[in-house]
C-alpha cells in the first residue's frame, strides 16, 4: 500500500500554488495524496507567516495536527512555508509536535524530505530563497473551472512594514513562454477563469526582460481559446503603464477588475513606509482608470494604524475612500512585524488600529450598498459555482473567489458548475446580489 500524504495550505493564493506543486511532486514520486489529513502517514502544513493573525492560525493548525498525531491518527508532521522560513529555530524548539521543516527555498526538496521523515530521520532544510524559479506540475486544489497562475516569486518593493522579501527573496519572473504553456495546459483541462498572481504582477519581466512584460503576457493569455475570464491581482499603482491600461480596455477576456494595493494615501506615511508614488498620483490614477476602462471594478488594501497615522491622517484616508468609491476594499490593522523598520517606529495602539479598520469596513459597506443598488435590473454574466437551498450561486466579473461576494440566482433549467450564464439582478440579500437567469 502506498504511503499517504495529507495537506493543509494556509495563506494566499501564491502559497496555494506552492502547495499544489508539492502535491504533484509527491504524487509523481509514488505517494498517495489524501483528500483529508486523518489516517495519513504524514501531514504537511504549508504556512503563512506574514502577520500575527496568520502566524496564530498556522500554529493552531500545527497543534491540531499534533493532537491527531498523539492519538495515532497521523504519522509525521512536516511544516513548510513562510512561518517555517521565518522561525527556523523556534518551530522545532517550541513545537515538539513538528518532525521536520522546509523553508520557502526548499519546496522542491519535499520528496526527499518526506522520504527521510518516514524513515525516521529528522529534517530541517532551508534552500536559497533567491534561487531562479523552476517549472513544476500541479495538482489543482481549486474548483476545476478556475485556477491561479503564479508568474513571479519574491518581491523587491521593501515596504517598511513587510517581511515578504526576507521570506521569499528577490523578485524573479518566470519566462513568458512557461507561463503561457502552463495557462494552455490549465485551459485544456477545464479551467475557464485564470487568475494571474505574484507579489507584484505589474513588475513582471522587469528582472529578466528588462522591461514590464505584463501587457505582453496578458495578450498571449487572451489568445488561448478555452479561457473565458482572465483576472489580474496585485498591480502596484506606480507600475500601471498606459500600455497596461490599453490592454485592459482592449482585451475582452481580461475582466475589468484591477486589484491595486495602496495601503494609505497620506504622503508622509507613504514616504516613511517606503511606498513609491504619492496621494496626488493616486488622485489622478483612479479617475483615469475608470475613464479609460469602462465598467472597471477597483479593489485595494488598506492598513490602518500605520506609524504616523493620527486622527487627521486617518480622516484623510477615509475622505479619499468616500470620494473615489472603490468597490472592493480590504482594511487591515497594522501588525508590527519584528525585523521590519516600521516595527521600530511609533504607531497607534493596536486597539486604535483595529477600531479604525472597523470604521473603514463600515464606510465601505455603504459604498458596496450603492454599487449593488446600481446593479439592480442589469444583466450580468455569472460564472456558476454551485447549487444551494436558494437555487444556484456564482460570481460576476466584479467578484474574485474567496475575497469578494457571490450572486444567488434561480433558473428554469439545470445549470452546470463552471458554466457562464446571463442573470438579471432582482435584489440584494446580506450584501450579496440576487437574480434570475435570463434565457437568451
Amino acid at each position: 500500500m502506498r504511503e499517504t500524504i495529507g495537506f493543509i495550505s494556509l495563506g494566499c493564493a501564491k502559497n496555494q500554488v506552492d502547495c499544489e506543486q508539492m502535491m504533484f511532486l509527491l504524487q509523481q514520486a509514488g505517494y498517495q495524496i489524501s483528500a483529508g489529513i486523518e489516517d495519513t502517514d504524514l501531514v504537511i502544513v504549508n504556512t503563512c507567516g506574514f502577520i500575527d493573525s496568520a502566524k496564530s492560525e498556522a500554529i493552531d493548525h500545527i497543534l491540531t495536527v499534533g493532537a491527531l498525531k498523539a492519538e495515532g491518527r497521523v504519522g509525521k508532521l512536516l511544516v513548510t512555508g513562510c512561518l517555517a522560513q521565518r522561525y527556523q529555530e523556534e518551530i522545532l524548539k517550541e513545537l515538539p509536535e513538528v518532525d521536520g521543516i522546509l523553508g520557502t527555498g526548499s519546496y522542491y526538496d519535499v520528496v526527499s524530505a518526506v522520504k527521510e521523515l518516514l524513515s525516521g530521520e529528522g529534517v530541517s532544510q532551508y534552500g536559497d530563497i533567491n534561487a531562479p524559479t523552476r517549472e513544476c506540475g500541479r495538482i489543482l486544489t481549486t474548483p476545476a473551472h478556475f485556477a491561479y497562475l503564479k508568474i513571479a516569486e519574491g518581491c523587491d518593493n521593501r515596504c517598511a512594514y513587510c517581511v515578504i522579501p526576507s521570506l521569499r527573496g528577490r523578485y524573479r519572473s518566470r519566462k513568458l513562454e512557461d507561463c503561457v504553456a502552463e495557462a494552455k495546459l490549465l485551459a485544456e483541462n477545464g479551467v475557464r477563469e485564470l487568475i494571474v498572481v505574484a507579489q507584484d504582477t505589474s513588475r513582471y519581466g522587469i528582472d529578466n526582460y528588462k522591461r514590464r512584460m505584463l501587457p505582453t503576457l496578458l495578450r498571449e493569455l487572451a489568445r488561448i481559446p478555452e479561457l473565458h475570464w482572465i483576472r489580474v491581482h496585485y498591480c502596484y499603482p506606480d507600475e500601471i503603464t498606459l500600455e497596461l491600461i490599453d490592454v485592459f480596455a482592449a482585451e475582452e477576456k481580461i475582466v475589468k477588475y484591477l486589484d491595486i494595493p495602496i495601503q494609505h494615501v497620506n504622503d508622509a506615511i507613504l514616504r516613511s513606509m517606503n511606498r513609491r508614488g504619492n496621494k496626488a498620483y493616486l488622485e489622478e490614477l483612479f479617475p483615469r482608470l475608470r475613464q479609460q476602462i469602462p465598467g472597471l471594478i477597483l479593489r485595494t488594501s488598506i492598513i490602518t494604524g500605520l506609524p504616523g497615522e493620527g486622527e487627521a491622517e486617518f480622516e484623510e484616508l477615509c475622505d479619499f475612500l468616500r470620494r473615489h468609491k472603490l468597490e472592493r476594499v480590504g482594511a487591515f490593522a497594522f501588525s508590527p512585524e519584528e525585523g521590519t523598520p516600521a516595527a521600530q517606529m511609533d504607531y497607534p495602539d493596536t486597539e486604535v488600529a483595529v477600531h479604525r479598520a472597523q470604521l473603514v469596513a463600515e464606510l465601505q459597506s455603504r459604498i458596496i450598498d450603492e454599487y449593488n443598488e446600481r446593479c439592480m435590473g442589469k444583466q450580468l454574466e455569472v460564472l456558476c459555482e454551485g447549487e444551494d437551498a436558494q437555487g444556484y450561486y456564482g460570481r460576476t466579473y466584479a467578484d474574485s473567489p474567496d475575497i469578494d461576494g457571490i450572486l444567488h440566482f434561480t433558473s428554469l433549467r439545470s445549470v452546470p458548475v463552471g458554466s457562464f450564464v446571463t442573470v438579471t439582478v432582482t435584489g440584494v440579500q446580506d450584501g450579496d446580489l440576487l437574480g434570475e437567469e435570463t434565457i437568451q
